[in-house]
C-alpha cells in the first residue's frame, strides 16, 4: 500500500490516555504507507519519540504548561477551541504549500471542533472515540431521547440494547454524578448530536470484544472497530520494533522495574496501577498498601509521589516483596513473565492492555467510564473480579485482600485465567492480516486514497 497520496492529520488531546491510542493509529497508518501527523499542543511535543510519523505542534493558548495555566476546565476548552481551530488550520496550509497536503483529519472526540476545520478546508474527517463502543453508545441514546437525563436512582436497573443490566453506580460517574463533570459531559453530548457529519466514527475496541452491541446498534451509529490500540510486538508484531507508544509524559523507571521483576517466579507478581490521572484519597492508598502486605505477594506499585502519599512504616517493612516506583512501561510489566495479574482502575486503554496481554485483573474504578469497564471486566468478560467499596466509599485492605485471592487462587480463578487467554487471542486475531480491525482500517485507508 506505500502511496504518497494519502496524508492524516491524527489530532489528540494532551492527556497520556488519549495521546497512547491516537498515537497508535497514526503509527499503523504509517505502517500501511500513509503519511501521518500527530499534532498535540507545544508543551507535549517533546514527550513524543517516534520516529516513523511526523509530530506537529498545535496551541491549545497556554503553551508553557496547557491545562495547569487555566483558570478552569472551561476556559481551558475554550481556549483549546479558538486557538486549536486557528493553529490546526495554519499546520494544513503549511502542508499545502510544502508539497504534501493533508486529505484527512482524525481527532480525539474530546476535540469536537476539529470536524469544522475539516469542513472549511473540504477535506475527510474522523473523530476518535477513546472509549468503549458500551459506553459511547449510552451518550447516543442520551441524545435520541432513550435514556432519560439526568438518570434518576429509581431507573435501576437501566436496560439498553446491547448492555447487561446496569445500576446508576456502573455508569459512568459523567452520567451518574454529572455535576462535577459538566463542560467535559457537554463537550462529549456535542460530539454524539453530530456524529453524522464525519466521515468516519473509530472505537479503540474490537467487535469481537463488544459484538452483542455492536449487533443491537447495527445502522444506529457509523461506528468503525480498529482496535486494540496497542503496540504492535504484543499483539500481531505486524510494524518492526513497535515495542511502546511512542510518548511519555512522565519519566518512566523501566530499568529499575525490569532488573526487579527478573528476579521473581513467573506469574508471581501483582501489578498496581491506578492510570495517569487518578488523584486517590490518602485513606484509600494506605488501605491498598495494607491491603498488598497482608496478601503476603510479590508486588510492582507505580503510584505518584510514593514518599508523601505512602505510610512510611510501610514503605520500609516491604523489602524485597514489594517494589513502588513513580511511573513505569506499563505494557513491558504487564507482557513480563514474571507478572501474573493487574490491579487497575479500568481505565479503558488499562483494560484493553489488560485483555490484549492476558492478564487477570482486580478492578478498582475510580471515575469516568472505570465503574461501566470494571462491571465489565468481572461479569461480561470473565477475566476478573471487581473490588466493592464500604459505606465510606472506600476499598478495605481486607476487602483488596479477598479479591487478591480469588483472582490468584479461588474457586473462579482458572475460569478467570482461561477467558483471559480467550480474549488474549481475539485481541491478537483482530488486529492482525484479515482480522476484523485490520480489514476496517484497510477500507478506510482505499477509500481515503480514492478520493
Amino acid at each position: 500500500m506505500q502511496n504518497q497520496k494519502g496524508h492524516v492529520i491524527v489530532l489528540t488531546y494532551p492527556a497520556q490516555g488519549h495521546i497512547n491510542p491516537l498515537l497508535q493509529f497514526a503509527k499503523r497508518l504509517a505502517s500501511k504507507g500513509l503519511k501521518a501527523t500527530l499534532a498535540t499542543t507545544h508543551y507535549t511535543v517533546k514527550s513524543i519519540h517516534e520516529t516513523s510519523v511526523g509530530v506537529e505542534p498545535i496551541s491549545d493558548g497556554y503553551d508553557e504548561s496547557g491545562f495547569k495555566q487555566a483558570s478552569s476546565v472551561q476556559a481551558y476548552l475554550d481556549s483549546f477551541k479558538t486557538v486549536g481551530s486557528r493553529t490546526l488550520s495554519e499546520l494544513i496550509l503549511k502542508f499545502s504549500a510544502s508539497g504534501s497536503p493533508v486529505n484527512c483529519i482524525v481527532y480525539d472526540s474530546l476535540l469536537p471542533w476539529a470536524i469544522d476545520v475539516a469542513k472549511k478546508f473540504n477535506i475527510y474527517g474522523a473523530v476518535f472515540l477513546t472509549n468503549s463502543a458500551s459506553v459511547c453508545s449510552m451518550y447516543l441514546h442520551i441524545i435520541h431521547g432513550h435514556l432519560a437525563f439526568p438518570v434518576k436512582q429509581e431507573t435501576e436497573p437501566l436496560l439498553m440494547p446491547g448492555l447487561p443490566p446496569l445500576a446508576l453506580s456502573e455508569l459512568p460517574s459523567f452520567l451518574s454524578q454529572p455535576a462535577p463533570h459538566s463542560p467535559y459531559l457537554a463537550l462529549i453530548l456535542e460530539k454524539f448530536s453530530s456524529l453524522e457529519e464525519n466521515n468516519w466514527v473509530f472505537c479503540n475496541s474490537f467487535e469481537e470484544l463488544e459484538s452483542e452491541l455492536v449487533k443491537e446498534m447495527l445502522g444506529l451509529w457509523p461506528l468503525v472497530m480498529i482496535g486494540p490500540m496497542v503496540p504492535s510486538s504484543y499483539l500481531d508484531q505486524e510494524i518492526e520494533g513497535d515495542t511502546d507508544y511512542g510518548a511519555n509524559l512522565w519519566k518512566p523507571t523501566t530499568d529499575q522495574c525490569m532488573k526487579w521483576l527478573e528476579k521473581k517466579p513467573p506469574e508471581s507478581v501483582i501489578y498496581i496501577s491506578f492510570g495517569s490521572m487518578a488523584d486517590i484519597a490518602a485513606k484509600q492508598v494506605e488501605e491498598i498498601a495494607w491491603g498488598l502486605k497482608a496478601s503476603n505477594q510479590n508486588f510492582l506499585w507505580a503510584v505518584k509521589e510514593p514518599k508523601t502519599k505512602l505510610p512510611d512504616e510501610f514503605l520500609s517493612s516491604i523489602g524485597e516483596t514489594g517494589l513502588v516506583v513513580t511511573w513505569c512501561n506499563q505494557l513491558e510489566v504487564l507482557a513480563h513473565q514474571a507478572v501474573g495479574y493487574f490491579i487497575t482502575h479500568c481505565g479503558w486503554n488499562s483494560t484493553l492492555e489488560g485483555l490484549s496481554l492476558g492478564v487477570p485483573m482486580v478492578a478498582m474504578p475510580q471515575w469516568s467510564d472505570q465503574p461501566t469497564n470494571a462491571k465489565f471486566v468481572e461479569e461480561l468478560w470473565g477475566v476478573g473480579v471487581k473490588v466493592k467499596k464500604n459505606e465510606e466509599g472506600i476499598v478495605s485492605r481486607e476487602e483488596l485482600e479477598m479479591c487478591i485471592r480469588e483472582v490468584m487462587v479461588g474457586e473462579i480463578s482458572g475460569q478467570i485465567k482461561k477467558n483471559s487467554l480467550k480474549w488474549r487471542e481475539a485481541a491478537k486475531k483482530a488486529v492482525s492480516i484479515g482480522g476484523t480491525s485490520d480489514d476496517n482500517i484497510n477500507e478506510f485507508i482505499l477509500k481515503l486514497l480514492s478520493g
